[in-house]
């Protein structure tokens, strides 16, 4: 088979002349089937089979807006490689010619350490739901002061709302949220501003409906191998493999993403001597300026950084340690971690928790120690999609803990010098949950409700029928409806006060010596007299975080600071120097002072 059968070149393309349209299949016949407006078939042309299962054909008059479909020994079928799907995943394809132009150049190059990463759902972001009521709040980012925002999963999927985790034709925006040229301008205005935009792709598994691949050839999937949503992509043949890396470099070239978020990748399976993920590495370094890959990975291995070649990886045990101390939960996969702050100190410094250890939940070593990784290589938060979404009410950290802990515990997440996450509304302390939702038919729609509680079942939530019973139907409308962020929450008490406490958190960590992205220096943390201290050193300065979680406040003294200590920074509003108050952290700055290094 040559390089050309499959890949980015599938699809239809529009040339100088005309539009050529390829597709790669073992059916014994191929013929192009076009559209009208409506999506009612109109006409009918053949393919000329040019071996290996590739067919062509070229027109003059099927340029941008032509709808169109493949037929497969005579029965038409959705194109996987579209462009544009705008009647859907089942229905015709769109032809494609951008006509956005560019203002803001290509992709911005920031460096990893750079990164405060605000992770978004495009559905629920905005009053709109879409790309361009994106754009209106990016603003609101910008002010803030994070950098960079990742776009939860934009492939098209079945139905006009869900996470994007179930897509199925990765090569086409999901048309509820705009036009790709729409897309392409928010990425741009984003640039404009001076965001980083990143997109999180699912290459692990594909989801349960408008999957059409296997229809145009069986070698795109392991029908032996099964992973926890279906039959596994089969990346030991060449026409998967570029179908996943090919269209990574798609999303970064055409739409100028300046990074991708790997959903998975534990769950990528692959047998060949080059796993496809450093496959697709290599490729994407091969870009100018470079772009940022983050592994979702819960193996806690550096091989994913030192073998792979990835920037960074999602570090999950920074929040469930967390998330045990402040809420005292133990179900679910929170049965593996102690409450406490002195388990919070450990893995600040180790960088996971399991290291090798037998995990509860599986009964199986997790992990290796991760030797020489860099702090910001790992990917830290307190609330992301998964760890608010797969709750059974969505409900967010702060449902769990009051207003001063979780400011606290927000100072810790900005003080550390991991890359930093936040999920959107955190800054405001929203109340609006993020549930799971979805649009799929009655029967599908019920198939993945009932999948999903035995997917969480060690969770009480899910599992006691009592409770049970009042987890949101995924398939209502009412169920999305309620996702949507209220951004009028961020002006009125108490969420204007937390939305102080990160726009100050963010603007230190820009502008401090010590916290500064690039200040790489010495990082130390243990537990203390009832306090959390974790302490960053760099040129001749340090900076200690005191936390306490506690009700009660606690005397600084046996931790005989220096007496030049000054208060930077407190979660507070009231911090008094000789103790810190309650559900509180605060920062000092101090001289550096070798007896105590």
């Amino acid at each position: 088979m040559s390089e050309q059968a499959f890949g980015a070149n599938l699809g239809a393309r529009v040339l100088a002349t005309n539009t050529r349209f390829n597709s790669w299949t073992s059916a014994t016949e191929c013929a192009l089937a076009l559209y009208d407006e409506q999506g009612n078939e109109r006409s009918r042309v053949p393919m000329t089979h040019a071996g290996d299962g590739s067919y062509s054909v070229e027109l003059t008059d099927a340029g941008h807006g032509t709808l169109y479909q493949f037929v497969l020994d005579g029965q038409a079928v959705p194109d996987p490689y579209a462009r544009f799907l705008p009647h859907g995943v089942h229905g015709p394809a769109m032809v494609v010619e951008p006509a956005y132009q560019f203002k803001h150049g290509q992709a911005l190059g920031r460096p990893l350490h750079e990164h405060v990463i605000y992770e978004l759902h495009v559905g629920t972001f905005s009053e709109q739901g879409t790309y361009l009521g994106a754009i209106e709040r990016l603003p609101e980012l910008v002010n803030l002061g994070v950098s960079t925002i990742e776009l939860m999963p934009l492939s098209s999927f079945a139905g006009a709302r869900g996470w994007g985790y179930d897509g199925v034709a990765h090569f086409a925006p999901h048309a509820v949220y705009g036009t790709p040229d729409e897309l392409r301008q928010l990425v741009d205005e984003a640039h404009g501003m001076g965001l980083s935009v990143l997109l999180d792709v699912v290459y692990n598994h594909f989801g349960p409906a408008g999957n059409y691949l296997s229809r145009y050839h069986q070698a795109y999937f392991s029908y032996d191998l099964k992973n926890a949503w279906g039959d596994s992509p089969n990346f030991g043949h060449p026409a998967m493999r570029a179908f996943a890396i090919d269209n990574a470099l798609y999303w970064l070239t055409e739409f100028r993403f300046d990074g991708l978020r790997i959903d998975a990748v534990h769950a990528m399976v692959d047998p060949s001597p080059e796993h496809v993920v450093s496959e697709l590495v290599a490729a994407v370094r091969r870009l100018s300026p470079p772009r940022l890959l983050i592994a979702e990975d819960d193996r806690n291995d550096p091989m994913l950084i030192e073998d792979f070649g990835m920037d960074a990886v999602w570090a999950d045990d920074f929040h469930h340690q967390v998330r045990v101390t402040l809420t005292g939960e133990r179900d679910g996969y929170y049965a593996g971690y102690e409450p406490g702050l002195a388990g919070i100190a450990s893995v600040i410094e180790r960088g996971w928790l399991y290291e090798g250890q037998v995990y509860p939940l599986s009964g199986e070593a997790r992990g290796r120690p991760r030797g020489d990784l860099a702090t910001h290589s790992l990917l830290y938060c307190i609330q992301n999609h998964d760890q608010v979404g797969n709750r059974a009410l969505g409900d967010r950290l702060t449902s769990a803990v009051d207003l001063d802990s979780y400011c606290a515990v927000s100072a810790l997440l900005l003080f550390l010098p991991s890359t930093p996450m936040l999920f959107m509304g955190q800054e405001w302390a929203a109340t609006t949950p993020f549930l799971f939702f979805s649009d799929h038919d009655a029967e599908l729609g019920q198939a993945i409700s009932q999948g999903r509680r035995e997917e969480f079942k060690h969770f009480a939530a899910f599992s006691n029928p009592e409770l049970r019973a009042h987890i949101p139907d995924p398939q209502a409308l009412e169920t999305f409806e309620r996702c949507r962020l209220n951004w009028d929450e961020r002006k009125q008490a108490p969420h204007a006060r937390v939305f102080d406490v990160y726009r100050d958190l963010l603007n230190l960590r820009k502008t401090d010596e010590v916290l500064t992205p690039g200040a790489f220096g010495r990082l130390r943390a243990d537990e203390t007299s009832g306090l959390l201290r974790v302490t960053r050193f760099s040129a001749g300065e340090e900076r200690v975080l005191l936390l306490n979680l506690s009700d009660r406040a606690v005397s600084v003294e046996p931790l005989d600071l220096p007496p030049d200590s000054t208060v930077l920074f407190s979660s507070s509003p009231s911090p008094d120097a000789s103790a810190v108050p309650p559900r509180t952290a605060v920062i000092l700055a101090t001289l550096y002072v070798a007896a105590s290094g």
